[in-house]
């Protein structure tokens, strides 16, 4: 099961203030608290998973590489994310002692702050802000493009702002009334009895779902919704280092909102080329370097693809197959800057399976010669390796 986006599970706009997260998340806690929902599994996951995301979200820099490359970029395989990729999250007890103090009196702030409602996001008795949805698009990279980074152009079909209504969805300003039901608040409040004594709660208006006003006269381009579907090309920076299945997200670029509102974001997936030489392990390169016999046995100098070229590698008299030799600093970069991989050259030598009968005549003068007669030394170095190999 995938998880949740962290700014819907507490209820916040991509642009939230820190105080206004701080807020979100006191009230999820109060909300989902054990003492309040005793022997409830399901509100006790949401505990925790409000936890979650104020713990990244609370934090600047796994923010703002959870913006930038969402749950991948604060998950366990993200060098110093922190985080909770993995399955690892915090228990009960992490949970309570690093965050405890936010709570505050609970009773006392169990309705206050910001609420999310069915689409939008609304603030402390204000009207509801509705979101477009969010797009995913797969963008193909090759190596060169992942070690160095690139720009990409793509044009994607979406909802955009309609340009007749400027996204109102009114024929004109005169096509719009205050709700009647809500008075133009966008919630409607309601009084209930419950075990902790009369609480007031405030839901959505169901008459015009939050905005606070009614349309007359709809815009004829859009019929009233405020958006119409048009092609848009989005330049997207993609950073050096990136990985297939990895996800970036350029805010605002998804589909736009319904009555002006906040446009979802466009999801990038990274998918990646397979290159002809070189095969990718994390930020590691490899090649296989085949090599011929006589190569092997007398030395040879050779050149080897990378990313950027060629390089030339000294390869040594008796070099035996299986051997690896590391160019270092010739592999991909760390997404997070922590360094750049290596090249690692993987030995091999070719042996012929047809020969000329003067080339086996030449090979049978040689056979029984010592120095290519395997030692014990050479034997016990076989053993090893492929000892290795099998634990």
């Amino acid at each position: 099961m995938s998880k949740r986006d962290y700014y819907e599970v507490l209820g916040v706009g991509k642009s939230a203030a820190a105080d206004e997260i701080k807020s979100a998340y006191r009230k999820k806690a109060i909300q989902y608290h054990p003492d309040k929902n005793p022997d409830d599994k399901d509100a006790e996951e949401k505990f925790k998973e409000a936890a979650e995301a104020y713990d990244v979200l609370s934090n600047p820099e796994k923010r703002q590489r959870y913006d930038q490359f969402g749950h991948a970029g604060v998950g366990s395989s993200a060098a110093g994310g922190g985080g909770y990729g993995g399955g690892g999250g915090m228990s009960m007890d992490d949970i309570f002692e690093r965050f405890g103090p936010l709570f505050g009196d609970l009773l006392g702030n169990a309705f206050g702050g910001g609420r999310f409602s069915g689409g939008g996001f609304s603030r402390g008795g204000g009207r509801s802000v509705q979101r477009g949805s969010d797009l995913r698009v797969k963008v193909r990279l090759n190596l060169k493009e992942i070690a160095n980074g690139t720009e990409k152009k793509i044009k994607v079909n979406k909802h955009v702002q309609c340009t007749k209504c400027h996204g109102s969805g009114a024929e004109d300003a005169n096509s719009v009334t205050t709700c009647q039901t809500c008075h133009g608040n966008g919630y409607v409040t309601r009084v209930a009895n419950t075990i902790l004594g009369q609480m007031q709660t405030q839901s959505t208006c169901p008459t015009c779902n939050g905005q606070g006003k009614t349309i007359t006269k709809k815009c004829k381009t859009c019929h009233g919704e405020g958006v119409v579907r048009d092609d848009e090309v989005v330049n997207i920076n993609i950073p050096a280092g990136v990985m297939r299945g990895m996800q970036l997200s350029v805010q605002g670029k998804g589909n736009a909102a319904r009555y002006g509102g906040i446009n979802g974001d466009l999801l990038v997936v990274i998918d990646e080329e397979q290159d002809n030489e070189l095969i990718r392990d994390e930020n590691d390169l490899i090649y296989n370097l085949l090599l011929s016999v006589p190569q092997a046995i007398l030395g040879d100098t050779v050149e080897v693809p990378t990313v950027e070229g060629r390089a030339k590698v000294k390869i040594e008299a008796g070099t035996q197959p299986g051997k690896v030799l590391r160019l270092r600093g010739k592999g991909l970069p760390s997404i997070n800057g922590y360094g750049t991989g290596d090249l690692l050259v993987n030995i091999n030598v070719y042996i012929p399976e047809k020969i000329s009968s003067d080339e086996k005549s030449k090979i049978r003068q040689i056979e029984d010669s010592a120095n290519f007669i395997p030692d014990q030394a050479a034997k016990d170095e076989m053993y090893k390796k492929f000892r290795n190999l099998v634990e």
